[in-house]
């Protein structure tokens, strides 16, 4: 079974196009393809949701509810987007879908909420699950100042959970990189002792367009 975590160093740090581009990487090679994502937030905005998106480049028939367990419209952190309805995330559901998503399949990219810290439930972390998937990291974050120290902290916390992290890949990364971006992707590889690859801004209505993104052993 060919598997795949990915998670960021925050919001909005591409999680999802890094996922998106890594499943129809997969598909384009012949594999059958699920995707997960535990809980999808924020549906009340405008623009396609995440579980839509990870569904169209997978090439998927999977159901909202098979992708994506929980979806609410505020974007909340699950635990609370869950307590604004009344409701609290279960983990052994999550667990479940997870599994059934991946026996429908030969190859499953999952992507996370958030970072890795965020709380599903209480006492029941992204990174919980991430480690009872047992499915290799990849980590999401963007290019620009600052980054140096989020990736590096999110290496770290995934490496303390016995996650093997396989990439981190920076994105959007620009057509001519400033000094500053070159230097945090050289910078990123020494310290962590991981490989950095990089996502251009991509037209995500437009999936023929987007770079192979290989992720997975």
């Amino acid at each position: 079974m060919t598997g795949l975590f990915v998670t960021g160093t925050g919001t909005e740090v591409g999680k999802t196009v890094v996922a998106a581009v890594a499943a129809r990487t997969l598909a384009s090679r012949g594999h059958a393809v699920a995707v997960f994502k535990p809980c999808v937030t924020g549906l009340d905005e405008d623009g396609e949701s995440d579980h839509a998106l990870l569904r169209r480049a997978a090439g998927s028939q999977q159901s909202d509810e098979q992708i994506a367990p929980y979806r609410y419209g505020p974007p909340a952190s699950p635990h609370l987007a869950a307590e604004l309805v009344g409701e609290q995330i279960d983990p052994e559901r999550l667990r479940a879908a997870a599994r059934a998503a991946a026996n429908a399949a030969d190859a499953l990219v999952c992507e996370g909420v958030g970072g890795l810290l965020v709380p599903l439930a209480p006492g029941y972390l992204v990174r919980d699950l991430a480690a009872e998937l047992g499915y290799p990291a990849a980590i999401a974050a963007g290019p620009g100042l600052g980054t140096i120290n989020h990736t590096l902290l999110t290496v770290e916390a995934a490496r303390a959970a016995g996650l093997d992290v396989v990439a981190v890949v920076l994105t959007p990364w620009p057509a001519e990189p400033s000094e500053i971006e070159r230097s945090n992707r050289a910078t990123i590889a020494a310290l962590a002792g991981v490989e950095v690859l990089t996502l251009p801004r991509l037209d995500l209505g437009a999936p023929d367009t987007w770079p192979e993104l290989s992720l997975t052993r």
